[in-house]
């Protein structure tokens, strides 16, 4: 098997399992939230992270990783900033309507489009364009369904946008630039996620819901499906690193739609949500865009492997017409050919 068809299947695989988890995870924390009266979100988010670091650490301890110390201030910086985006999105639901805050997560595409353009040069085509247009137009028309609009929530959900794109953008370029793997990365910045979000979880969770996290009632029913939603959160943030690194934080929004379609067919089928002819219209809809979008991925990435073949084909040929110079060239060739030369040694992770 070559090193592009595991890629792929690697990738696949991380896809497949950020859906799988995420839609099991908001099944999970539907019936906590809304079914047993849990609301406190943003501290539920902080226990998710600490299980996950916790995870993490006997897996190292059980040498499935390596654990990679890189830069500690690149590190605290993007563990803090995924902490606040996650409170200014919990922060933009509880001060907006609902509609609104699907209005806030459609968002994010474009912004990180346009912040991708702006800051690194990053091209997308025209096709590429028209494919998110869809997607976001179809679940827009599925989950948009008031807009009630107020000053301090337009603020609070403008940064959000702006946080939760410079974090996932920050995923993938960690990653990257320091050679880290999401695990790596996920380990080290975990800590500093949990602590931001554990001390202001608590606050803001009593400005959104006037109730004190403390002083709820823990039944039995109440911590079995607190444990199964931590326990989840493993997979969830593990797969989120997972599939921003291997693919990108465009690629990731697109798949946060496709489970957003998911949910609300789950919930029509399982827990007998309200479903509506405007809400299938708009999966469809989004479905097509998803599925356009996947499609022009695979031919542009295809078509640009081709031409960096074609470019690295005719330096062969110079250095095998000559054989007196081969011994002179040999180094260089292997360094421009090699992908495991020495040559560089940096970046691997970061898109929240």
């Amino acid at each position: 098997m070559t090193e592009n068809h595991k890629f792929q299947l690697g990738t696949i695989g991380a896809l497949s399992l950020s859906v799988v988890s995420s839609v099991s995870i908001v099944i999970c924390n539907k019936a906590l939230i809304s079914t047993l009266g849990f609301t406190f979100a943003t501290t539920l988010t902080s226990w998710h992270l600490l299980v996950t670091f916790c995870s993490l650490h006997v897996a190292l301890w059980m040498n499935l990783f390596e654990h990679k110390p890189f830069d500690a201030t690149a590190v605290m910086g993007f563990g803090i900033l995924n902490g606040i985006s996650i409170g200014l999105l919990n922060l933009s639901l509880g001060f907006n309507s609902v509609g609104f805050y699907q209005m806030t997560k459609l968002a994010i595409i474009p912004c990180t489009v346009l912040l991708e353009t702006l800051f690194f040069r990053k091209k997308f085509s025209r096709n590429i364009q028209l494919s998110l247009a869809i997607l976001l137009l179809g679940v827009g028309i599925a989950t948009v369904t008031d807009l009630q609009l107020n000053l301090l929530g337009s603020i609070l959900s403008l940064l959000a946008v702006i946080t939760t794109c410079v974090a996932q953008i920050m995923t993938n370029t960690i990653q990257k630039k320091f050679k880290v793997s999401s695990t790596q990365l996920l380990y080290q910045s975990c800590p500093y996620q949990s602590i931001t979000l554990f001390i202001v979880g608590p606050f803001l969770d009593g400005l959104l819901t006037n109730l004190n996290v403390f002083a709820f009632k823990y039944t039995p029913q109440v911590l079995f499906f607190i444990v199964l939603s931590c326990l989840i959160s493993v997979t969830v943030n593990f797969s989120t690193f997972l599939v921003i690194g291997k693919t990108s934080p465009v690629t990731y929004q697109v798949l946060g739609h496709l489970k957003t379609c998911l949910v609300l067919a789950f919930g029509y089928g399982l827990l007998h949500d309200q479903f509506s002819w405007r809400n299938i219209m708009g999966i469809l809809i989004a479905v097509v865009g998803m599925v356009l979008y996947s499609y022009y991925c695979t031919v542009e990435s295809q078509q640009q492997k081709a031409s960096e073949s074609s470019a690295q084909l005719p330096r062969v040929k110079e250095s095998e017409s000559d054989p007196l110079t081969i011994a002179d060239k040999g180094s260089e060739i292997l360094s421009e050919s090699d992908p495991k030369a020495p040559a560089w040694n940096l970046k691997r992770d970061l898109d929240a």
